[in-house]
């Protein structure tokens, strides 16, 4: 009998554990969102996908799209 009781005490402890660790989960990805979206902040002319920096946007535009013209932004950088 002691063993069922045991049981049930310690599903209850894990249940707690999992909450507040999904809890602690669920604010880590937003902060973790948030800081990637502030990160890419140069977005594709032409393809609209985000780049952090304008090094990178100028190899993406090189590379993904060679037929189109470099766009005025990129042609100092």
């Amino acid at each position: 009998m002691a063993r069922g009781q045991q049981k049930l005490q310690s599903q209850a402890k894990n249940q707690d554990k999992q909450a507040s660790m999904k809890k602690q989960q669920g604010h880590s990805l937003k902060d973790q969102k948030a800081a990637a979206a502030k990160a890419l902040s140069i977005s594709c002319a032409v393809c609209k996908s985000q780049m952090p920096d304008p090094k990178t946007y100028r190899q993406h535009f090189e590379n993904k799209h060679p037929k189109n013209p470099l766009p005025e932004d990129l042609k100092d950088a």
